[in-house]
């Protein structure tokens, strides 16, 4: 079976599949905590260069299932595009060491959540975690979209 935009590539006797991937920016907010919340999402391509912005309100919340909506959001996006590998990308550290194993998932809420996005995950060939600091890159970036939406809803 191919693989949508695989390559081989041989070094010596070492034999392994290139894939292109893209690169998930994600942030999720909430105002009061809960409160209405709102995600942003940076979709670019692996040489970090944007491919599309989203945001959107997503009703009342908190923080930690707002970071988690974004995830999912993002990959579902991530999904109309490639299929291959998609490193996500967020300053979120408990949202990336539960989506890693590293920690479990106990809060009910984001225990639903954390299943929906396994189940999105499942359609590409490697999903990546990465954490990295606030406001960091395009990080920067997903914290505007999700701050310019809720002051336009004027929360």
């Amino acid at each position: 079976m191919a693989i949508e935009g695989a390559a081989v590539v041989r070094q010596g006797e070492v034999e392994a599949v290139w894939l292109p991937g893209l690169r998930l920016y994600i942030d999720g907010g909430a105002r009061g905590n809960p409160g209405p919340a709102a995600i942003g999402i940076v979709v670019c391509d692996e040489d970090d260069r944007i491919l599309e912005e989203y945001k959107e309100y997503v009703g009342k919340g908190t923080n930690n299932q707002a970071e988690y909506k974004a995830l999912l959001r993002g990959l579902e996006i991530a999904g109309r595009r490639s299929r291959n590998r998609v490193t996500c990308i967020s300053d979120s550290e408990l949202l990336v060491l539960q989506m890693t194993g590293v920690y479990t998932v106990r809060n009910l809420g984001l225990r639903e959540l954390f299943s929906r996005v396994k189940q999105e995950e499942s359609v590409f060939v490697e999903v990546r975690y990465v954490h990295m600091p606030r406001m960091t890159g395009h990080l920067a970036r997903a914290d505007e979209l999700v701050n310019e939406k809720l002051d336009e809803l004027g929360f």
